[in-house]
């Protein structure tokens, strides 16, 4: 007769090793084959600037000034802040706000001067500026396709229209 021995009883046992190097082998196979986001830079060409730079024969006719101020707030006059041609205004960042004026000005100027001649914008930060609203309005002026623009000091009768 068959004997059956009840007395010990085997525990099933699952061995992981193979579960474990299908992990690192996934794991490093991932690793290897997805793409790496690389940082989006905006390059901005800067002038030398010295102390006696003259900027008098920028075009007033074809040149608006941007003063940024605190909470995405933007001031600007059109021309030179002496004798503007238009302005001081204010206006927000974004669409809905200098994007749709800087748009405008883009398609005015160069019916309005000879030769066609393109848009000149000067950014002007002020000390209340944070450096989000110097990055918008970077990338509004490559939303707008102006290609000429700089970033200048802003004056002390620029940064008391920004006060007010």
């Amino acid at each position: 007769m068959a004997e059956l021995n009840t007395g010990r009883r085997l525990q099933p046992r699952v061995d992981l090793t193979a579960m474990v190097d299908l992990a690192f082998l996934l794991i490093t196979f991932f690793m290897l084959t997805t793409n790496i986001n690389k940082q989006q830079a905006l390059d901005v060409a800067m002038p030398d600037i010295t102390d006696s730079t003259d900027f008098s024969p920028l075009a007033d006719d074809r040149t608006i000034t941007l003063l940024l101020g605190a909470d995405g707030r933007v001031d600007w006059y059109w021309g030179m802040l002496d004798k503007p041609l238009a302005g001081p205004y204010s206006s927000n960042l974004g669409k809905g706000g200098i994007r749709e004026i800087l748009m405008q000005k883009k398609e005015e100027v160069p019916k309005l001067t000879e030769g066609g001649k393109g848009i000149i914008v000067v950014i002007r930060p002020s000390a209340k500026a944070d450096y989000q609203s110097l990055v918008d309005i970077l990338d509004e002026m490559k939303i707008c396709g102006i290609s000429q623009y700089m970033i200048g000091e802003i004056s002390a009768a620029e940064e008391a229209m920004v006060a007010l």
